[in-house]
């Protein structure tokens, strides 16, 4: 009997040291976004697979009350990016999760963004400029999310593009032509063709994407996004430039 228990014990021990081993041996999956972002994980969070990036301000003056908010539970809100003025850019969901950006929303024929979207939060009162080095970290960061997730260029929206009449940011301020010229979002320059004069705006900014269900509230998304300092009219040159981007998009599709 004696005998038997010490063999069990020492079974046992070893048992014990091979689960020790294996136990060493598994790793946490790895989370899927960028290597020099901080990792501040937030629990508000859901999986999905990401085919947009949607940007936003934060409307709050510093990182440390935005960081607050998007890592409350309570607040039920968060984004997988948030950029800092200094470009400091922290990561607070796995861009293979869904975080909960983008709310109420649509974009062409898509109800709901951010089980499609990957929302990046950049730290600004939306009054102020975007900084430079907040603008240099962002463009490097949608590179990245380019080549890991193959984001269409017509697929770099702002949250009022989505939300139009409901949100507005990010700001008049924000400098969309310079990202769409590093291939992050649409943009046509000047001179424009002129559109037909069956041109039909409204049908035009729904085949951009826009819920157009209240034109003037698309309108006004339009202008926000690709004629800041126009006014809220659609001016002929804004008809102009969306016959354009239209006529870009029928061109090379969308993904």
């Amino acid at each position: 009997m004696v005998r038997c228990l010490r063999t069990m014990r020492v079974h046992h021990g070893l048992l014990f040291a091979v689960c020790l081993t294996l136990a060493a041996c598994v790793t946490s999956p790895e989370r899927v976004g960028s290597a020099s972002a901080q990792w501040h994980p937030s629990p508000n969070h859901g999986p999905r697979k990401a085919n947009y990036v949607i940007l936003h301000h934060t409307s709050s003056d510093t990182l440390e009350r935005a960081l607050a908010t998007l890592r409350n539970p309570s607040a039920e809100v968060s984004s997988h990016y948030l950029i800092d003025r200094d470009g400091r850019v922290l990561q607070l969901v796995d861009e293979n999760q869904r975080a909960w950006h983008a709310g109420e929303s649509y974009w062409g024929g898509h109800s709901d963004m951010n089980s499609a979207s990957i929302g990046i939060e950049l730290v600004n009162n939306g009054r102020e400029p975007f900084a430079p080095a907040q603008i240099k970290a962002l463009m490097a960061l949608l590179s990245e999310i380019r080549s890991r997730h193959k984001i269409p260029r017509a697929n770099y929206l702002g949250h009022a593009d989505v939300a139009p009449g409901r949100k507005t940011d990010p700001s008049a301020l924000f400098p969309w032509r310079q990202l769409a010229m590093s291939g992050f979002g649409l943009w046509c320059e000047p001179p424009f063709e002129t559109p037909p004069d069956d041109f039909d705006h409204v049908f035009g900014l729904a085949v951009l994407g826009y819920d157009v269900r209240d034109p003037l509230r698309a309108i006004s998304a339009y202008k926000l996004h690709f004629s800041p300092d126009g006014g809220i009219e659609m001016e002929e040159a804004d008809r102009a430039m969306l016959y354009c981007l239209v006529k870009n998009i029928t061109i090379s599709g969308r993904e």
